[in-house]
């Protein structure tokens, strides 16, 4: 048996990738469940959260995509023997993202206001959701960065280093938390919706410092700035732009499930953000796999072993499936727990259970589509992933929740509209996997 396709290998790289991968979703997922417990005003500040997340969420998948795009050239470039002539195209990649991501967050910061008032925010909600953002936004590069970082240690095919960041920010943002949301008692005042924005900002300050740290340290990367240019960076910049492309797809589904979700009123936005907070946090644990594959991909992809691909596709796949299943088990298991974790108005968790279920079912759909994800990365197909996610969006996913929209389905036109839009992502990937590799397997 190839050692790199082994069981061993896989989940040496795949374990610590799902403990790396949920840190950001974590960060949004804790602020959640204290905001939401808040004595006052707990259901708005629930829902801010949700709206805020939903717009950081879409600017942090948009812009870092070179995550991807990092590791699946330098692990192509490790498979074929020829690392070393990857060396000053990190720092470049990464000069490159950050300055962008400062660019966006500066034009976003003048129109705060506007920008929620497009998901259909308004009164108290609108002013908490202006209130978070306003702290939590200078949290976006530090993310960028820190994911940059992340995928130049998986083209180097280490997700352990990874791991020990997201695990330490998690930490930090849990225990900042419960201190500056709820305050301690003649020592600090509990600060609200705004003590949770700033436990996110200094855990993601901490979390990039730690992981250049880390670079320095544990490679022989440098992160200082050479030139010329290197001659993978227009690739590298074409494989972000279509990754770019399809964030904006994927973004897009996010934007119109989270404005519907805010104008059916505000229990319903609640509970959608309760539900997608979970959608987030098992679709990160799932993507471990997919990262194994992204990984593991592209180094066979540069060594040319078409046969092992092969193989890879089907031992994750059936890993990321089977995750993907105890996860939903979980979720049946304790399904009137889960909901009392985020929140204990009882308007908002009896619109939660009541569509909780679609989340559950989705989960082995969305294990196939993930980890075909995370390969398709490895290999550099990014103009293919590019319009599946296009067509899954708008051949899928927004005609689903207009034709629900119209027999008044709610949330559960929402959920019904993500699993069409996580099957077509799925099939499509496998469709075109097996078109382009089965022939090149030796007999």
């Amino acid at each position: 048996m190839n050692k790199i396709i082994s069981f061993k290998n896989i989940n040496r790289l795949a374990v610590p990738a799902i403990i790396s991968g949920i840190a950001e979703p974590l960060l949004s997922i804790t602020d959640t469940a204290i905001v939401g417990n808040i004595p006052q005003y707990g259901t708005e500040s629930l829902a801010a959260v949700g709206i805020v997340g939903s717009f950081l969420s879409a600017l942090i998948w948009i812009l870092g995509q070179t995550r991807s795009a990092i590791s699946a050239i330098i692990s192509q470039y490790l498979g074929a023997g020829k690392i070393e002539e990857v060396q000053t195209l990190p720092a470049q990649a990464i000069f490159f993202n950050v300055s962008l991501s400062i660019l966006v967050l500066l034009s976003t910061v003048f129109f705060v206001e506007k920008i929620f008032m497009l998901y259909n925010a308004s009164g108290l909600i609108l002013e908490y959701c202006v209130l978070y953002y306003d702290i939590r936004v200078w949290g976006f590069p530090l993310t960028l960065f820190t994911f940059a970082i992340f995928g130049i240690f998986r083209g180097l095919q280490n997700t352990f280093w990874p791991m020990i960041v997201a695990i330490t920010g998690a930490v930090t943002n849990i225990v900042l938390d419960f201190i500056l949301v709820y305050g301690i008692e003649d020592i600090i005042v509990p600060m609200g919706i705004s003590g949770a924005a700033w436990a996110s900002l200094i855990s993601q300050f901490l979390m990039a410092v730690i992981a250049f740290a880390l670079l320095l340290i544990k490679t022989n990367v440098s992160l200082r700035l050479k030139f010329p240019l290197h001659k993978e960076l227009g690739r590298l910049v074409t494989m972000s732009l279509n990754l770019f492309v399809r964030s904006i797809a994927l973004n897009t589904a996010l934007y119109f499930a989270t404005a519907n979700a805010t104008q059916y009123g505000d229990e319903y936005i609640a509970a959608y953000t309760i539900a997608m907070n979970i959608w987030m946090f098992t679709a990160f644990f799932i993507d471990g796999y997919g990262s194994a594959g992204n990984i593991l991909s592209g180094k066979l992809l540069g060594a040319r072993d078409y046969d092992s691909l092969w193989k890879l596709s089907k031992r994750v796949s059936g890993y990321g499936i089977g995750v993907s299943m105890v996860l939903a088990i979980v979720g049946f298991i304790f399904y009137y727990q889960i909901g009392k974790v985020f929140t204990n108005e009882a308007i908002v968790l009896d619109t939660f259970y009541s569509v909780f279920f679609i989340v559950l079912i989705v989960q082995p759909i969305n294990g196939l589509a993930f980890v075909f994800d995370g390969i398709f990365k490895g290999l550099g197909e990014m103009g293919y992933l590019r319009n599946v996610l296009l067509g899954a969006t708008f051949l899928g996913f927004i005609p689903a929740l207009y034709i629900c929209n119209f027999f008044d389905l709610k949330l559960y036109g929402i959920w019904i509209a993500f699993t069409i839009w996580a099957l077509f992502r799925g099939v499509a990937l496998v469709i075109k996997f097996r078109n382009k590799f089965s022939p090149l397997i030796p007999d």
